[in-house]
């Protein structure tokens, strides 16, 4: 690796030791499905999101749940302390498509239709709210 190359990549992982991410790859549904959850828990408290995510009926919000729960282990092992109720919320969550698997299926007179199996890839960050910060913006 380069000298250029190696600066860069410390930064970057300087830039991220403050964050606390998870993300799931390959997931094997549509991103448009997998955005619908996303957006219903984009900028929520964190033990709200899990319940939110708990009683939805989309398939989607099982995966969700788990890669919310592995976001929190991951801010409380960085900070070495357990998250409590209220301090984190979502800061960050997008979905990305994925590699897309192409299926053909028989059609009637010989023909065959394509059938297109999308994946995604969801990132989700999550961030503590700064009481200091609110208390010098209502000051």
């Amino acid at each position: 690796m380069s000298v250029r190359k190696r600066i860069s990549a410390e930064k970057r992982k300087e830039s991220r030791k403050d964050i606390a991410l998870a993300t799931l790859k390959n997931v094997p549904s549509s991103p448009r499905k997998m955005r619908y959850v996303a957006d219903m828990i984009r900028g929520m408290e964190v033990f709200k999101a899990l319940g939110v995510l708990k009683f939805s009926n989309k398939e989607a919000s099982r995966k969700m749940e788990k890669l919310l729960l592995s976001a929190i282990s991951n801010w409380e092992q960085k900070n070495e302390r357990k998250a409590e109720t209220g301090e984190l919320y979502i800061k960050t969550v997008f979905v990305n498509e994925g590699p897309t698997l192409k299926r053909l299926r028989p059609a009637p007179q010989g023909r065959a239709y394509r059938i297109r199996k999308r994946s995604n890839h969801v990132t989700l960050i999550v961030d503590a709210y700064n009481k200091e910060q609110e208390q010098q913006t209502n000051n």
